[in-house]
């Protein structure tokens, strides 16, 4: 199998249909927060290949990955239900979209953005800048990295998935706190984009990760 193989060192249940995994970190592996890798694993003796963006701030001797589960789905079921001490196959780190410690920032979260939308925001509060974490979901992940984040003196808002009005709100209120960077899927970031140039700002400015 292509990529190379990494110990999964845990499993970890963060929200509704959310898990986190922790892995190895594999030789010369220099990730920063908003890149991804190319994860493959063999669930029925058949390669699969999926990508996920880290969401840890930093990489040491592991890196985290938070994977959303779809029920239907012929991979994170079954990532889901590893138990730790399994190998899987990665390539990267891939992307330019990269937190790099010199700004404020603002990250949008669209379902399984919130993974690199925290590791930006922890990323920023321990290089001692502000961050702002705009999250859309019926059901929140990650939870209590949120909450500490807040305790340490970020802005955290979170609306529903059909509060559309309420997340350009959020988006026109903390457009300037920050450089921008929205993670998520073509329709939310797309509407994070119009929401940036509707408040009267310049999303080609944004950092934007589409996840398709």
């Amino acid at each position: 199998m292509e990529g190379t193989p990494v110990t999964v060192e845990s499993v970890s249940e963060v929200g509704p249909d959310t898990v986190t995994l922790e892995l190895e970190t594999p030789d010369g592996f220099d990730a920063l927060p908003g890149q991804f890798v190319l994860l493959r694993a063999a669930p029925d003796d058949e390669a699969i290949s999926r990508h996920y963006t880290l969401s840890s701030p930093s990489v040491g001797e592991t890196f985290e990955l938070t994977v959303g589960i779809d029920p239907d789905g012929d991979l994170s079921p079954w990532l889901a239900g590893l138990e730790g001490g399994e190998t899987v196959h990665v390539e990267g780190p891939f992307g330019q979209i990269t937190y790099e410690g010199e700004d404020d920032i603002v990250a949008a979260a669209g379902g399984p953005g919130i993974g690199p939308s925290i590791a930006v925001a922890e990323a920023a509060q321990d290089a001692g800048h502000d961050a702002v974490v705009i999250y859309q979901a019926d059901e929140p992940a990650h939870t209590e990295r949120l909450e500490a984040l807040a305790d340490a003196g970020a802005t955290v808002v979170t609306v529903g998935e059909d509060a559309d009005d309420e997340l350009a709100d959020a988006i026109a209120t903390h457009r300037k706190d920050g450089q921008i960077y929205a993670f998520g899927f073509d329709g939310f970031v797309t509407f994070v984009a119009e929401a940036i140039d509707d408040a009267g700002g310049d999303s080609d400015e944004a950092l934007i990760e589409n996840f398709g």
